[in-house]
């Protein structure tokens, strides 16, 4: 898959719930990771139990995915939860999506490699829309 643009659902501590019921609504099983399955928090926080990564393949079309926010990621703001997400491994076409669209925004994470082994990077747009850009399988 060279590019696919996906929307991405934060949470407010109920990634799982919401996930399961769309995943019964639309006839998917929802996969799951965990922030204390990455290291991502200290033992022992309560933030290891919620969703780091969750998703939901309905069709080759159809891809959904979600976090809970956590502290450390930012506010939670009921109606304005939805990331835009784009996924792939063509590194040059992710790379050069996310330099242009981050012109005159605020990247939020460098593209860099991640404990997951692929290359991610964060950013609000110049219009307020929060991008994700991840590459699997590149070097970083």
């Amino acid at each position: 898959m060279p590019a696919a643009l996906h929307p991405y659902l934060n949470f407010d501590g109920n990634a799982r719930e919401a996930f399961e019921f769309y995943g019964e609504a639309l006839g998917a099983t929802p996969q799951f990771a965990t922030f204390g399955e990455f290291q991502a928090v200290p033992e022992g926080d309560p933030a290891a139990d919620k969703i780091m990564h969750g998703s939901l393949e309905v069709t080759d079309l159809i891809r959904l995915y979600a976090s809970d926010v956590v502290e450390g990621m930012g506010e939670y703001t009921r109606g304005t939860n939805v990331t835009l997400s784009l996924m792939g491994d063509d590194e040059a076409v992710l790379r050069s999506a996310y330099e242009k669209l981050s012109v005159g925004g605020e990247i939020t994470m460098p593209l860099e490699k991640q404990m997951w082994g692929d290359v991610y990077g964060a950013f609000t747009d110049r219009f307020g829309i929060v991008w994700q850009v991840n590459i699997s399988g590149a070097e970083g």
